[in-house]
């Protein structure tokens, strides 16, 4: 595949590396709004997008490629308030989008962990649950949207909550703590706890590879196919 490149920070560099070693090529790279002016015309030309950019700029790289006729993989977070305005205008252009709160396959078998042990703990309204999530310092949003996935996996299996904040003041809320440290790549754990015991499940990455390897698999998932699709679609989970 031809590849462009959308945001060249850290992951933008291992998605590279990932996509070179995989046999792909990397046609274009866009890092800034200069690039976009003087290589726009060279996104058509390629057979898929990558996208981690920031969040203020995600939903805009995500239009410009929709109108340009080219399947773009997202893994910025930050933006997902957009996400049924975006999949209305993909559909109407017959467009391709794959999005993700974190493309790591084991993220993914988390979720799907977190959400049945949300479901089993239905009944057993004596635990409540709690999340904290760690990341580097240069991380923009907060909190991760691997974090509001897990929220939101607990809110749709488990009626006994309807909501995530910080401080969790509300019954029925999740708190949520997120916590900016170091060069940690990323850790998600999950505690429901009761007067007698706790059950945590955490998902620990060790490197970004990791999350680029999934975004490559995912372009390479994405071709010839139209419409919106996430992890759920790739991995049948």
């Amino acid at each position: 595949m031809k590849i462009a490149l959308l945001g060249y920070g850290k992951m933008g560099h291992e998605v590279e590396k990932v996509a070179i070693e995989n046999g792909h090529v990397i046609s274009l790279v866009i890092d800034n709004e200069d690039d976009w002016l003087n290589k726009l015309d060279l996104l058509a030309k390629c057979d898929i997008a990558i996208e981690f950019s920031a969040p203020a700029i995600a939903a805009k790289n995500i239009y410009r490629c929709i109108e340009s006729n080219v399947p773009i993989v997202v893994g910025t977070t930050g933006w997902f308030g957009q996400l049924g305005q975006i999949t209305e205008f993909c559909n109407l252009h017959n467009g391709s989008l794959f999005y993700a709160s974190n493309y790591s396959i084991g993220v993914n078998i988390f979720f799907a962990i977190n959400q049945k042990l949300a479901s089993l703990l239905e009944v057993y309204p004596m635990y409540l649950p709690s999340m904290v999530e760690t990341h580097h310092t240069q991380k923009l949003d907060s909190p991760s949207g691997t974090a509001i996935t897990l929220a939101n996996g607990i809110i749709a299996s488990n009626s006994n909550f309807t909501g995530y904040s910080e401080n969790a003041a509300t019954i029925g809320e999740i708190p949520v703590q997120s916590i900016r440290i170091g060069n940690v790549t990323g850790e998600h754990t999950v505690t429901w706890i009761s007067e007698i015991d706790k059950i945590t499940i955490t998902h620990e990455a060790f490197h970004r590879k990791g999350f680029a390897l999934g975004a490559v698999m995912a372009a390479e998932w994405l071709q010839g196919r139209k419409g919106v699709f996430s992890m759920k679609d790739m991995l049948n989970l």
